[in-house]
């Protein structure tokens, strides 16, 4: 049990060390992050409601996430062939489309969220 737990905190610890590299190197996580915050204030100011925040944080969580694998995808597509070519193009447009159809989503709820709100 012990070896367990210690396994868990180390895979815990390897878990966090990815997510501040993330947040401190990556570009596209950086203005997702700054977009949550915004979209958070202004939760706070409308005092949505705890069903529009559970909404609201699973967007954003979902949105970082797909954002850190796109990421991740492309950091491996770099490393495993450094030139270009035509395939590995492909699938980092793929992952990015991805990226592309989860922050519509996100969109269209912070729409349903908010337009209550500005009308």
């Amino acid at each position: 049990m012990k070896k367990f737990v210690i396994g868990r905190l180390k895979s815990m610890g390897y878990a966090l060390q990815g997510f501040w590299l993330l947040i401190r190197t990556e570009d596209a996580i950086i203005t997702h992050s700054i977009g949550c915050l915004l979209f958070a204030g202004l939760g706070l100011y409308f005092q949505i409601t705890p069903d529009q925040w559970m909404f609201q944080l699973l967007a954003f969580g979902t949105l970082l996430a797909v954002e850190g694998l796109n990421t991740g995808l492309e950091k491996l597509c770099d490393f495993v062939h450094p030139d270009f070519h035509k395939k590995i193009g492909e699938i980092k447009d793929i992952a990015a489309g991805a990226v592309t159809m989860i922050f519509l989503a996100v969109a269209a709820v912070l729409a349903f969220i908010y337009i209550p709100y500005l009308i």
